[in-house]
């Protein structure tokens, strides 16, 4: 389903996919897309593909990894629209067609962040590491950036347990949905383990 799944959506949205690459191109300085190390299943690293949303450098800027509203001036204008809808988060069919990821899963964190390094994760929360991460998941249907960090952890254990194809099925739909009414992308409290991040 993974390898289906992402092969045509790569060939549907292909047209999609090159306007968005253009728009960032002519609207701001740096390349199209964003590379950033990731954990995948059994912590193996990889390397993430996402439209870049914020300036070349951003956490290295101001609030580094932290983002707490879309009102932040490292975020581009096109970067803006991408954040809310999710639609940066389109270069990930790559990564699912090359077996990274998934179409559905726990979301891949950064190897820094919440905890530093695979091996430093609790017993309980390495369990979200059992599975391939994906470009959605339940966390991301449901809870999003409102709780958390080790919440969203208890989501993803959640969701392996509860694991089934119509299940993902459902969860894809869900997202669809999140993408004409997006919410939970920040919080309107400042603090850091709950705010939206550069690495979501």
């Amino acid at each position: 389903m993974d390898l289906l799944g992402s092969l045509i959506g790569l060939i549907i949205l292909s047209p999609f996919l090159l306007i968005i690459a253009f728009a960032i191109k002519l609207t701001s300085k740096g390349p199209v897309l964003f590379k950033q190390e990731r954990l995948g299943r059994n912590g193996e690293i990889f390397k993430i593909l996402k439209f870049r949303t914020m300036v070349v450098n951003a956490e290295n800027i101001g609030d580094g990894l932290t983002v707490k509203s879309e009102l932040d001036n490292r975020i581009t204008k096109v970067g803006r629209i991408l954040r809310k809808t999710s639609l940066d988060e389109l270069p990930q069919l790559l990564n699912v067609l090359v077996g990274e990821m998934s179409l559905v899963g726990p979301r891949p964190p950064v190897t820094y962040h919440p905890y530093n390094g695979y091996e430093n994760y609790p017993a309980w929360a390495k369990k979200r590491f059992s599975m391939k991460p994906g470009i959605t998941g339940l966390a991301q249907v449901t809870v999003r950036n409102s709780v958390t960090w080790d919440e969203r952890i208890k989501v993803d254990n959640q969701y392996i347990d509860r694991f089934n194809i119509l299940f993902d099925i459902k969860i894809l739909f869900k997202t669809l949905i999140k993408i004409f009414k997006p919410e939970s992308i920040y919080l309107k409290n400042s603090q850091k383990d709950k705010e939206s991040t550069i690495s979501n």
